[in-house]
């Protein structure tokens, strides 16, 4: 019996160690704006913009807060994370958005922009405006077809 219960232990604490393996870091999904621009994304990444006039700003706070409680939703979507809280800065990013104050702008793979709102949203409410779309419908299919041929 012994035996039966170690080699259970031993699985369970190879699948964490995987799973911790593919855990995103904040490196890959999070980044301030400097001179990117959204062309560099189209077709690999899902940008998400976040602006705010200064970091200190409770909504811009609320949001981030959101944002990193739960990496891997966003990671599992191919977002990446973008933030500007410098107006003086006139990113380029800044400069096509225009934001006024606070605004998350959500743009899809396609490079076009999906989602502006003036508030916070939680990852749940961003996820499913993701999960919504076309492009992300055939990534989700794709994926299962992938699993189904695995097993």
């Amino acid at each position: 019996m012994l035996p039966v219960v170690f080699a259970g232990v031993l699985s369970l604490s190879a699948a964490a160690i995987a799973d911790a393996a593919t855990e995103p870091s904040f490196d890959e999904i999070f980044s301030e704006s400097g001179e990117q621009t959204l062309e560099q994304f189209i077709w690999e990444k899902r940008p998400l913009v976040i602006f705010a006039d200064s970091a200190s700003d409770p909504r811009f706070i609320r949001q981030m807060e959101s944002l990193h409680a739960r990496p891997g939703e966003l990671a599992e979507r191919d977002v990446v994370v973008i933030t500007d809280t410098d107006p003086a800065g006139e990113s380029p990013l800044r400069q096509k958005l225009r934001p006024r104050g606070f605004m998350l702008v959500l743009v899809g793979k396609d490079g076009q922009i999906k989602l502006r709102k003036p508030q916070p949203w939680d990852v749940r409410e961003i996820s499913h405006s993701i999960d919504k779309t076309p492009l992300r419908q055939d990534e989700i299919r794709e994926r299962r077809a992938l699993r189904n041929a695995g097993q």
